[in-house]
């Protein structure tokens, strides 16, 4: 008997140890991906005598080897505690749109750039879809999410400390210098690190309204400075009517009135700011709004892409493979600026030239109406709570701020990473009961 006793002490020792092997396994891998995203492996660049064209094209090698082991590692981590969350992927939604990207990439202008930037963006997605399947409990994951943001806050704060030069939007910059004094922290421009900021409130308010206080109020007070000093005035308005919209939403309990909030403001957004290169009225109707009304610049940017697109509308150019690829050539006098341009400033508008219009309405039912289907039937099905109001946040300011940037299906960019996980947490929470 003692043998046996012996014998089966050993099993449960072996086990537990296996099993505190395995969680900071997952807790690494969490926390690993989310600062690898959000970092970068190339963090605070400078941009004092950065040249102006995009000529990165996917093409980093410890990039590509980081993002795939990632999705190996986040892949079997769900295959082995969450099977059945993994196959609800297998959505006739995301089957037809990564079915579209893979004909975009087939047809494309310029082969060679869409097959690398496609190889990266496919890693990412894949960990993206799987990385909200890695925590056991909401517990787990509040505290992991809480120790990624709160070492990117302090990695962007040691910049601006130790680093002002490469932290610091400074007079010497090669494009912007009129930026100079705005925070960037350790990205390569304001206009990312402004985004990032707001994702980081909604990450606090939500590790506050789980009980963490401390580190909830830290990464809310940080992330909220940081977003002062970054000069991101759109951001900074956007996090407003997001967090003003989605405690509406909370209120509301009819799909369709749910849909009329939230994609009022996106079909507005786009009408007053792609919309003004197509429509005259709209245009006058922009001029009388107290902003500038070329949207600092981005209208000829804006023009210059619509004449594109009506020579690709079906298709588009290809996977990722307009801006900063061969696909722009021969360009007519007083347009040589777009050869040097990386988007458009409008995800929209980038999806329908590198994908055409059924890339488009593909989008709009994988990235944009279904995320809201799923935030309601996670809420009828009693899934509503802290965690689903950071998802709703998170994805709905992806896609207001899309209106103004562009980062869908932009290879390892860490709002587009950020967004993903609002998008697939949504995606779980509607199929799920979440572990407390």
């Amino acid at each position: 008997m003692s043998l046996i006793a012996a014998n089966e002490l050993r099993t449960v020792v072996h086990q537990l140890r296996r099993q505190q092997v395995m969680d900071v396994v997952r807790a690494a891998a969490f926390i690993g991906t989310l600062l690898l995203v959000w970092v970068s492996l190339h963090p605070f660049v400078d941009i004092s005598g950065a040249q102006l064209k995009d000529v990165t094209t996917g093409n980093e090698a410890l990039t590509y080897a980081a993002f795939g082991c990632l999705a190996l590692l986040t892949v079997a981590l769900a295959v082995r505690d969450n099977m059945r969350g993994l196959l609800t992927l297998l959505s006739p939604g995301f089957m037809l749109f990564a079915g579209w990207v893979f004909v975009t990439v087939v047809l494309s202008l310029d082969p060679s750039t869409s097959i690398r930037r496609f190889v990266l963006t496919a890693c990412v997605i894949a960990v993206a879809s799987t990385l909200m399947l890695v925590p056991k409990s909401q517990t787990e994951l509040m505290r992991w999410f809480s120790i990624a943001a709160l070492a990117l806050l302090a990695i962007c704060y040691l910049g601006i400390l130790l680093a002002p030069n490469l932290s610091i939007h400074m007079a010497t910059d090669a494009q912007e210098p009129a930026l100079a004094g705005d925070w960037r922290g350790s990205f390569g421009h304001k206009n990312a690190a402004a985004p990032m900021m707001v994702m980081l409130l909604f990450i606090g308010i939500y590790v506050s309204r789980m009980g963490a206080l401390l580190s909830g109020a830290a990464i809310i007070g940080f992330a909220g400075v940081f977003l002062l000093f970054s000069g991101g005035k759109s951001a900074l308005a956007l996090c407003i009517a997001v967090l003003l919209l989605t405690g509406l939403v909370s209120v509301i309990k009819t799909f369709w009135l749910r849909a009329v909030v939230c994609f009022t403001p996106l079909v507005t957004l786009n009408l007053l700011s792609v919309g003004t290169v197509m429509s005259d009225g709209l245009e006058n109707l922009a001029k009388m709004l107290p902003f500038d009304t070329s949207f600092t610049g981005r209208t000829d940017i804006w023009t210059f892409a619509f004449q594109a697109l009506q020579q690709r509308l079906s298709t588009g150019y290809g996977f990722s493979a307009f801006w900063g690829s061969s696909s722009i050539r021969d360009l007519p006098e007083g347009k040589e600026w777009a050869e040097f341009a990386s988007h458009s400033h409008n995800g929209y508008l980038d999806t329908t030239l590198a994908m055409g219009l059924p890339g488009l309405l593909l989008l709009a039912v994988v990235l944009v109406i279904g995320p809201l289907k799923n935030f309601h039937a996670a809420d009828r099905g009693g899934n509503s709570g802290p965690l689903a109001a950071m998802l709703l946040q998170i994805w709905l300011f992806g896609l207001y701020l899309s209106s103004m940037e562009s980062f869908f299906l932009d290879r390892a960019d860490p709002l587009w990473f950020t967004f993903l996980l609002g998008v697939f947490g949504l995606h779980y929470l509607a199929r799920f009961r979440v572990s407390e």
